[in-house]
């Protein structure tokens, strides 16, 4: 189970260093729809809407990246207070009955609307716009997809931790991948 735990943590490490890189993308482009927009009276629809896609891009892949990094927000009045061993079970238990029936139902919802744009190779609406939606589109299958992996991952390290083969892992262990 660990090969393919640390497969699964590396995987999402590599996307979310790659949304780091879209971030920063998504700041400049929008800076510079600003200045022209502002500063010359210039619009670029095309630039506009990319910073879109990369804040698609963002919140969509980064969803697993987070999750490896702990990072979603969750309601710890109670969670805090448990140990570790609890902590294990509501975080195991939370997987198997929340998050993935909901990759499992956003990537069933999303197949049929993604693969229609697919094949009609669906572009913007605007004129001068990307001619690319249905790769944003693909979006809503990838980030089931990356999300679902992580949190199979998250489930055996928890299955491991409460069967005693392994420690529960540190912040810093989670940034030394």
């Amino acid at each position: 189970m660990h090969p393919l735990i640390h497969a699964v943590d590396r995987l999402s490490e590599w996307s979310g260093r790659l949304i780091a890189w879209a971030t920063l993308g998504m700041v400049v482009i929008t800076f510079t729809v600003v200045v022209l927009r502002y500063g010359f009276d210039l619009g670029w629809i095309a630039l506009q809407e990319s910073a879109l896609y990369l804040h698609a891009l963002v919140f969509m892949v980064g969803a697993a990246y987070t999750l490896r990094r702990n990072g979603h927000v969750r309601v710890d009045i109670f969670y805090q207070r448990l140990s570790p061993r609890g902590q294990a079970w509501v975080d195991l238990l939370g997987h198997l009955l929340f998050t993935l029936p909901l990759c499992a139902f956003i990537g069933w919802s999303a197949g049929d609307y993604v693969m229609e744009s697919w094949a009609l190779r669906e572009g913007s609406r605007e004129a001068g716009g990307l001619p690319w939606v249905y790769l944003l589109k693909t979006l809503l299958l990838i980030m089931p997809t990356l999300l679902a992996l992580q949190a199979v991952a998250e489930i055996l390290r928890r299955v491991l931790f409460l069967r005693g083969r392994t420690p529960e892992p540190t912040p810093e262990e989670l940034g030394e991948l």
